[in-house]
């Protein structure tokens, strides 16, 4: 006799589920048209790929990927948002929960990387999320997860030092010590282990979160996903005019592969998704279009390119200077 497919366990998150949906739909809008506008009437749309699971699938939900690709700034820009359910979290969900384990969960989310054209224009990645679970009879339990961190090819001080003041600012309202831990939360988790290196300039980063409740956690979620366009945007007008040739693609192309590395041997994002069933090519937008290997590949003799590694990918605190 087959057995009847599995539905995964509906949790009672409706109320809370609707909130943040409405919120994350919301902000994969508002990114996605400022991504046009800095395309400008000549560039690149983002096309809107909405999908949804099938019956009998490891997970049920849907969701919207926006893409966008061979722009005039954006060499790849992918922003999706998700909504998924299902029978059982994966491993990489109860590290820190095991008290979770086999639970049905309920997960949603925006998640983007941006890779562009220019090298002196920093790749960056920005995640915010929601996820529930419970076992049957219990109330599920609700955290956040998220942050923005950036990535140069060729590093500028007052880039990161804009970058992390927003995300400061973003934090402040939530505790003073937001931003420090999740600063150095950040460097942790975005250190490539078999390399011995950071994979950019940091940022912010948080995960499990619950200790503030629901509503202080999805505000503090909403606020970090709400500065975004504010920490990133004026560093793309600022370095997207600025000349470069084959030496500078060629080392942006070696450095991107730094990028997938991360993503595919350590992302706990990456890995989530995959373990869970999730939708392959949502997974992976993250992946830049072109990159490049090179076997031992010498140090770079270039000075900007030099201090990347000497002065740039490094735990650092950008705000030493600043007061607050």
């Amino acid at each position: 006799m087959i057995d009847a497919p599995q539905h995964p366990p509906t949790l009672d998150t409706a109320p809370a589920a609707a909130r943040v949906r409405g919120y994350l739909q919301g902000l994969q809008a508002r990114i996605a048209d400022a991504l046009e506008a800095l395309e400008g009437p000549a560039g690149a749309r983002l096309l809107s790929d909405a999908w949804s699971k099938p019956p009998g699938a490891a997970l049920q939900g849907d969701g919207v990927t926006r893409i966008m690709e061979e722009g005039l700034v954006f060499e790849r820009a992918g922003c999706g948002f998700s909504h998924v359910r299902g029978a059982r979290l994966p491993p990489s969900a109860t590290e820190r929960r095991p008290e979770l384990a086999g639970a049905p969960f309920e997960a949603m989310g925006v998640s983007l990387v941006f890779h562009p054209r220019n090298p002196y224009v920093p790749t960056v990645h920005m995640n915010v999320r929601m996820l529930a679970a419970g076992h049957p009879g219990q109330a599920p339990l609700r955290w956040f997860g998220g942050g923005m961190d950036l990535t140069p090819y060729y590093g500028f001080e007052e880039d990161a030092v804009h970058f992390h003041r927003c995300c400061r600012a973003a934090l402040a309202p939530f505790g003073a010590d937001k931003y420090p831990r999740f600063k150095q939360w950040c460097d942790e988790y975005f250190h490539l282990r078999h390399r011995g290196e950071q994979r950019g300039v940091g940022g912010v980063f948080f995960d499990d979160f619950s200790e503030l409740g629901f509503e202080q956690g999805l505000a503090m979620t909403q606020s970090v996903g709400d500065a975004f366009l504010a920490a990133y945007l004026p560093i793309v007008e600022r370095r997207r005019a600025t000349p470069f040739g084959a030496r500078e693609r060629d080392f942006q192309l070696y450095r991107r592969g730094r990028y997938v590395e991360f993503n595919l041997v350590w992302d706990r994002g990456t890995h989530f998704g995959l373990q869970s069933g999730g939708r392959t090519e949502s997974i992976l937008l993250s992946m830049p279009p072109l990159v490049s290997w090179s076997y031992r590949r010498p140090d770079a003799t270039d000075p900007d390119e030099e201090a990347l590694t000497q002065r740039f990918l490094l735990p650092r605190d950008w705000l030493a200077d600043e007061p607050g």
